[in-house]
Parts: C-alpha cells; structure tokens; sequence
C-alpha cells in the first residue's frame, strides 16, 4: 500500500513518523504481501479491509471512530469484528459503517445526528454495533457523508440516515436529523449500479447511466445548473447521455467516471479539484479536457482535491488542494490541472520477464478521502489487472435476472426449492427495481440511450428468461412469482414512476407466462392492467412509444392477452353472479377493455404494428346480445343514463358480422321501428 498526504493524527497507518505530511507515496510495511478490499477515509481516520474479511483502523479517535479504545498510528485490528466477514467500509468526518458478506451493516463513531442509525443519546459509539433496522434486508452498499449515511439493498431500494440540514437523505423538506433508516420512496422501481456521497451531497447512480443527486448544493455539486439545495431526488438530465458508470464525492465537489473512460467533474473549484485549469465553481458537470486522450479506470475524491488513474501509461494523476501533501507531486501547492503523482509507476503487464526491478507499483486500486490518498499496488513481477471502476463488483450489484440465475434455480429446484432459492426469487419478483435492470439491451450498450422513446430493454432476453422460469414441472417456483407480484410488486406500483428507467416492467411484465394463466386473470392481469390505467399522462405516454416501437410478436401478445381476459370475462357473467361479484365484473371488463383501447389507439398512431383485425373479439356474437348492447350504449349517449359498461363503446373489437349487425340495429332504431328477429 501507498499512501501520501495528511500523517498528523496517523491516518496514513506509517507508524510513529516525524512528518505531519508525507509528500511523495510512500510504501506502508503493515500491508506488505496483505491484499486490501476496501479503504475508508475520513476527516482524520481510515479504515482498511483485508481480502480475509478483518478490519483495521488508524488515525484520530476523538469519538470512537477506530473501533477500540485508543488512537493508533499504526493500523489495529477492530476485535469486535472478529467474527464478521466485512467485505466494504465507507468513512464519515468522524464516523464509519462497515458492511459484512451477509448484508448486515455495523456502524461506530460519532453520533450526535442519527449517522449511526439507531437511537441512542450517546454522543459516540466506540464499539461496532448492527443497525437492527435494516437487519431484515440485505445491504449491497453503504455510503457515508460527514453527518449522514446511506445504504443500497439487493433490492434496489435506499435507505438514509443521520443529518438532513441540506436534505441530504432525499426525505424531502424535513430539516430534522432521522436517527433510524429510512427509504428513499420517491426512488421506488428504480434500478441502482452505486451510491455516493460528499460532506453533505447525494447521489445515486442507475444501472443505465441516469443520475440522481440532492443535499448540499452552495457550489453547484448537484451539477444542475444552480446554486440551490434539493431536499428530494433530482435527475441530472446533463449526463443521462454520457454513459456514466461511477461516481465520488468530496466535500463540496463532484467527480463522474464514463464508460468510455471520460471524467466530468463540478460543484466546488476554489483549489483546482475540477481539474479544469481554473478555480472557478461548475454548477454543470464539465469535462476535463487535460485528461482526454486518456481512457480513466478509477477516480477517487478527497476532501478537496481528485485522483484518476491511466492503466495505459500505468501513471495515477491528481490536482485539487496540496497544502497537506495529498496531492503525491512532492510538493505542498494546489494544481489546479491534472499533475502525475511522483512515483515509479509501470504499467501492468502479464509477460514481464522474472528478472524486472521490484521497486516499480503496479496500481491495483486508488482510494482518497480527507487529506489522504492511498494506491494499493502490485509489484512489477507479481502484478495483478488493475481494477477497473467502469465495471461493478458482482457482490455490490442488485438482484436482476439473468440466465445464469434462472438456471441455478431450476436446477436445485428439482424437489422443494431450498429456502434461499425462494427469498431470492421473492426478492426480484417484489422489487420493480430489479425486475426493471434485468432483461438490459447490453449489445453496444443501447441500454444507455433508454430515453420516452427506447426502453432499453431486449424484449428477447426477457421472453426467453420467463419461459424458462415458468414451467410445469416447476410449480413451487412459479407459485413463489406469482406470489410476490400479486402481493407486492403489482400493488406498489406508483401512478408516477420515478424515471423512464422504472417503467421497463411495463412492457416486460406481459412476457411472463403467468399472466396469460386464466387462474391468474383477477390477481395478476387484472391489477396489472389496472396499475397502467392509474398512470398519470406523462408516463402513459411513454409506455405508450415504447409500445409502439415494440416488434409485431410482441404487441400482439399483449393484445391478444386482454382479448381472451374480456373473453373470459364474458363467459363469466353468462353464469349466475351476486351483485358484488358483477360490480367486481364490470370492473375487471372495463379494465381489459380500456388497455385494448390504448392498445388500438398506439396501433393505429403508429401506423398499424399489427393489422386491425387483430383486435376483433369473434366470440362475441356468442357472448353477448350485440343489439341489446347497442341501444343500451345509445340509450346512454341519448338520456346520460347511469348503466353498466357497454362494448359498443370500444368498436374496434367487432369482426364485419357484428357490425352488419350494428348497422341494421341502427338503421332500425333511427327508422322508429322495433326489432323483430
């Protein structure tokens, strides 16, 4: 491990050194031959994780944020996670939360406003402690501010705690500090990639490039184009077209890693930290030209300064604040444009030969917070692939579909599904967020460009996957899905999503076999259709484009779907009903009626996907009194008479034999006279 900046409480773990600030990296003996996991950094402390899951800590402990008793300058064992397999830190100012490999989150430190997530009137906790709130769901991820926290569950859902004074918990406009964790609703269905944050900002980033930042905003590091907080979620519509993958914050900058290696950073500028050649403030997200040219894989934000890393040339750059060394350039002044961090850098290379010098790093990964930078190296001899932020480590992912997945299921699922198969199962099928990151169209990455007018999803995937899912001789598996979307999928889903990327269940959700089952028409279709007709106009009209761009195999399911639902439907009330079962009738019909009327309306506006004989209901003839039917709905239109639904108010479902019909019942009723046949 290298490390470099700020030494004056021991944070940088060199032992008992003269210097206050270290200048240059410089080797840490303590983690010769151990492979770090993870780095925290705060103020004035930092965390290290070893790959074998234990957890050390060094610098200031003012307020318990080591974990055991005493100030170190050394790294020390926290002992009382010695039974946990820790496998991610993230450090406030004087905080810290540790997350372990089964989802389970510890928190020590500081405790004045609620960071540590749970009650307590102590003003600091030395020793770990699980925060029993959110003991029943399993974290992916944490993320500390100065005085907040927040955390990413496998679900896709965030959680928030700790102080609110800029809304940096996303709750809205209360200012009070929340000591428990709270979930982000507004967030509902959408699906996350990673969660950031600096001393009192927010972000957080979807599977798809979209990102959503709140909290502090003095110096525009919401990057929205002003200088004012938001207390609640807020798109930054700027970057949806950059194809961002990973973010980090400082104190009151911000800094965007692309996939095509590309780095945007804005918010505070008064030391150089954007990068741009200036101190100005960026109230928009600006590219730093001085770095193009190079394709970035890591970037990591100090307090006031940022590092980025060129696995070409194998050299880490930094600029932003020096005054403490943090910088790695051998001197104490800002740079305010990307400067190389003084060290023998080499680039990573698989065939160098045995007999190389041994005192060239080789980057593995870069970690910065506070005054303090560290790289975690490999030997020129012994050199591993450097990490590459651009893409996300499997244990920080939410649970989406895949076909690696489905297929371990099936194949354990040959009895009785095991316990775990069936939280899994339950987990995706009642989270919109996972549902809406499964099924990606990831060729070229065209999940990227998801706009109102592209999904971003691969309706064949999703087709494939669902059908390989539900199977007859599987039936506990297809219980289990059916289950969790009838209990808490369907019914959670809002009259307005989020974003375009919580919409994608829309259209994938009629793929899955389960709602074509006539057993599951009243407590899947149904409700399902029902969730659509609740849509407010400006999401409607974006399932309606997605609809209308979707392949001929595809519309015609989901029509031909509420085709044999109004069917059905109608083979019901031939049959004996009680009155609250025909209200529930003339519900569940007007329903299926109403989407078929979407339907055909996006068909005919897109210049007829399918052709509109497509939409006659034929058995209708058989089903109904089609001349009842129609003086009923004219007897309504006439008088405004308060009658049951009438299919003569949806035309577009008579085949030419029922409109002969129509006609000659018209041509009758206008003549006066009465129907004798």
């Amino acid at each position: 491990m290298l490390c470099w900046g700020n030494a004056s409480f021991g944070q940088l773990g060199l032992g008992g050194i003269d210097e206050e600030v270290v200048l240059e990296p410089r080797s840490c003996s303590f983690f010769k031959k151990k492979r770090i996991l993870d780095v925290g950094c705060g103020r004035r402390h930092t965390v290290f994780v070893i790959h074998d899951g234990t957890v050390y800590t060094c610098g200031c402990n003012d307020l318990g944020q080591l974990g055991h008793e005493k100030g170190r300058k050394r790294p020390e064992q926290v002992s009382a996670l010695d039974a946990q397999n820790i496998i991610a830190v993230s450090c406030g100012e004087m905080h810290t939360l540790s997350l372990n490999d089964e989802g389970q989150v510890f928190a020590w430190g500081l405790a004045t406003d609620g960071q540590m997530g749970f009650s307590s009137t102590e003003e600091c906790v030395r020793v770990p402690r699980n925060i029993k709130s959110l003991s029943e769901i399993r974290i992916i991820q944490v993320a500390c501010g100065y005085y907040h926290s927040l955390a990413l569950s496998n679900g896709s859902q965030i959680f928030s705690w700790g102080q609110n004074k800029y809304g940096q918990l996303g709750l809205g406009p209360d200012t009070t500090s929340k000591s428990a964790a709270q979930q982000i609703q507004s967030l509902n269905g959408v699906p996350f990639i990673q969660i950031a944050a600096g001393g009192a900002h927010t972000f957080a980033l979807t599977l798809s490039g979209a990102v959503f930042g709140w909290g502090r905003n003095k110096f525009g590091q919401l990057g929205l184009n002003d200088e004012k907080d938001r207390h609640v979620p807020t798109l930054l519509k700027s970057l949806r077209t950059q194809k961002v993958v990973y973010i980090c914050c400082g104190e009151d900058h911000t800094a965007t890693l692309t996939k095509e290696g590309g780095v945007f950073t804005f918010g505070a500028g008064g030391y150089g930290q954007l990068g741009h050649n200036s101190t100005n403030h960026e109230i928009n997200p600006r590219k730093v030209f001085e770095l193009m040219g190079n394709v970035v894989t890591q970037i990591a934000c100090g307090r006031q300064h940022t590092l980025a890393f060129v696995p070409s040339s194998g050299k880490l750059h930094s600029f932003g604040l020096g005054g403490n060394g943090q910088l790695g350039t051998g001197f104490t002044s800002n740079r305010k444009s990307p400067s190389i961090v003084k060290a023998a850098w080499a680039v990573h290379n698989v065939s160098s030969p045995p007999d190389v010098d041994d005192d060239y790093f080789c980057v593995k990964a870069i970690y910065s917070g506070g005054d303090q930078s560290f790289a975690h190296y490999t030997s020129l001899q012994n050199s591993l692939p450097a990490d590459d932020f651009r893409n996300s480590v499997p244990s920080k992912r939410i649970f989406t579909l895949n076909n690696k997945i489905v297929c371990r299921w099936m194949n354990n699922a040959s009895g009785r599904p095991s316990s775990e198969i069936i939280d899994e199962i339950d987990t995706v099928f009642s989270s919109a967020g996972c549902l809406n990151g499964s099924f990606l169209a990831r060729s070229n990455d065209d999940h990227y460009k998801t706009s109102h007018k592209y999904s971003g999803i691969n309706m064949n995937t999703s087709r494939l996957l669902f059908h390989k899912l539900i199977q007859s001789d599987h039936p506990q598996i297809s219980q289990q899905v059916a289950a969790s979307m009838e209990k808490n999928l369907i019914p959670r889903f809002p009259k307005s999503p989020p974003d375009i990327e919580a919409m994608r269940v829309y259209i994938t959700l009629t793929e899955c076999p389960l709602l074509s089952d006539p057993n599951n028409y009243v407590t899947l279709a149904i409700p399902f259709a029902a969730s659509i007709l609740r849509l407010e106009k400006t999401p409607l009209k974006v399932l309606e484009n997605w609809w209308s761009t979707l392949e001929p195999a595809f519309f015609q399911k989901v029509v031909q779907l509420y085709k044999e639902i109004v069917v059905s439907l109608l083979q019901r009330a031939m049959s004996m009903m009680t009155i609250s079962e025909r209200r529930d009738y003339f519900i569940y019909l007007q329903t299926a009626l109403k989407i078929l009327e979407i339907l055909h309306r996006v068909n005919e506006t897109a210049g007829q996907i399918i052709h509109y004989a497509k939409f006659y209901i034929h058995e209708l003839q058989d089903l109904i009194d089609i001349r009842n039917d129609y003086i009923t709905w004219i007897q309504h239109h006439a008088f405004r008479m308060d009658i049951p639904i009438t299919i003569c108010t949806y035309p577009f479902v008579f085949n030419a034999q029922a409109k002969t019909a129509l006609l000659q019942t018209d041509a009758m009723t206008r003549a006066g006279g009465k129907w004798s046949g």
